[in-house]
């Protein structure tokens, strides 16, 4: 499996054959490491304006030994797929940190560490593979932030498929074998982020199989911007 393509082909036989074991989480099991601030600026960081401790995703490129640790311990318990530190990696959610511009190196960086640990842990028997993470932004596409004025929007649509762009660059150039739009609140926001990774498969002339993960909200079964399961379902089925 020593392409892409190859790999692909691979994990789609899997999956008609058996049920593949997604990872945990990262952040929690990041937060048992009790990192300082210190650490998370490393060397690259360390004279930022803005203080970075809380933001994990940069962990991949400064504590890059920490975040395959995680890895490898979810490939030792016996995981098929493990999924990058990239859940606030697109450009707007890393501008709470005046780390925009680095949004394509935390990517790429991330789905090399995970990549790393797949291959080290794959076997003719068990193979592993890499889902690249695309969280859900800090800011919604359907509901305005502002309850005293709701046509008030504080993203576009435009602009989260161009931060979900950069995103899927950096995690497809690093060697993940899909992508994993994951806890998704608001609808718009995952078809931005589904149209985004569409335009690039097609640019690129390749497979990108996806995954997509809702959160639900309350005891309604419904997502912030309102969905039910099923009509989540038939917004998003066509990708």
């Amino acid at each position: 499996m020593e392409t892409h393509s190859q790999r692909i082909t691979y994990l789609k036989n899997q999956l008609t054959e058996r049920i593949l074991v997604l990872d945990g989480a990262m952040g929690s099991l990041l937060q048992t490491y009790r990192l300082s601030e210190e650490d998370f600026r490393g060397e690259q960081f360390a004279e930022h304006p803005s203080e970075l401790k809380g933001y994990n995703d940069l962990l991949s490129l400064t504590q890059p030994n920490v975040v395959s640790e995680i890895h490898n311990g979810y490939c030792h318990a016996g995981a098929d797929i493990i999924a990058t530190n990239t859940f606030t990696s697109t450009a707007i959610s890393m501008a709470d940190y005046q780390l925009q511009a680095f949004a394509y190196q935390v990517n790429y960086a991330a789905a090399r560490l995970a990549r790393e640990v797949a291959d080290k842990w794959t076997s003719p028997e068990k193979p592993r593979f890499v889902a690249g993470s695309m969280g859900p932004t800090n800011r919604s596409c359907s509901i305005s932030p502002n309850v005293n004025d709701p046509g008030y929007r504080n993203v576009t649509f435009a602009q989260l498929v161009n931060a979900y762009k950069t995103q899927a660059e950096g995690l497809i150039n690093g060697g993940v074998d899909l992508l994993l739009v994951e806890t998704v609140m608001d609808t718009l926001n995952c078809k931005a982020a589904l149209f985004a990774i569409q335009t690039l498969a097609e640019t690129r002339g390749v497979d990108i199989p996806i995954i997509v993960s809702s959160d639900r909200s309350g005891g309604g079964g419904r997502n912030l911007s309102g969905q039910t399961v099923e009509a989540f379902w038939n917004s998003v089925q066509h990708a």
